[in-house]
């Protein structure tokens, strides 16, 4: 048992010295930083959505901004559209469950606003729609997948590919990129000794 433990950590550790050597997808997770602040200081809001276990991964991420990450400081507009379960029951009903993140973008979606779509595989249809709809709207679009992107990879501005097929490692390494991108905000927004200041 322990050896099958031990391979699954380093199988997860191997994935993130990966992700180090990928200048591609460093450079995309700065320019993801600079846009999400950039939207935020204009008065706008970023948007999450996943499925499954990317829904859980979607709502954690919003919560990191509207709460704090690693210090107090004021609360930042984002919002998971995973957690209204009367709105995402109702789409899904009235419409069917490939609509359920793009008629909430819709609806609370504004230019200049930030969407952040999880897919481990990038081919989940209210994903791809929640995406085109934003782009429409004039949303910047941030997928976060895995190495291939999948179809979500023609329907973003940046795509930040993880460098594995398998989705527990993918979903890892989102949480990863995510914290990431959550503290830099945050420090971008709130540099530490200004937050210090406020307390």
């Amino acid at each position: 048992m322990h050896s099958s433990i031990r391979s699954q950590i380093i199988e997860s550790i191997k994935i993130k010295e990966a992700m180090l050597n990928e200048a591609a997808l460093l450079e995309n997770i700065q320019t993801a930083v600079k846009q999400c602040i950039s939207a935020i200081r204009a008065g706008n809001k970023i948007f999450f959505c996943g499925n499954g276990g990317s829904a859980a991964d979607a709502q954690h991420l919003a919560g990191e901004l509207v709460s704090r990450f690693a210090y107090d400081r004021d609360a930042l507009p984002g919002l998971a559209l995973t957690t209204d379960t009367s709105v995402l029951t109702a789409i899904g009903n009235d419409y069917g469950f490939e609509h359920s993140f793009s008629r909430q973008i819709k609806g609370l979606g504004r230019p200049k606003d930030v969407l952040i779509a999880l897919s481990t595989s990038g081919n989940s249809q209210n994903i791809l729609a929640a995406c085109v709809a934003a782009r429409a709207l004039g949303i910047f679009c941030i997928g976060m997948t895995g190495q291939s992107g999948g179809k979500l990879l023609h329907h973003v501005d940046i795509c930040l590919n993880v460098p594995s097929n398998l989705t527990p490692r993918i979903q890892e390494a989102h949480i990863c990129i995510g914290h990431i991108l959550c503290g830099e905000i945050e420090a971008g927004m709130f540099p530490r000794d200004q937050a210090q200041l406020a307390q």
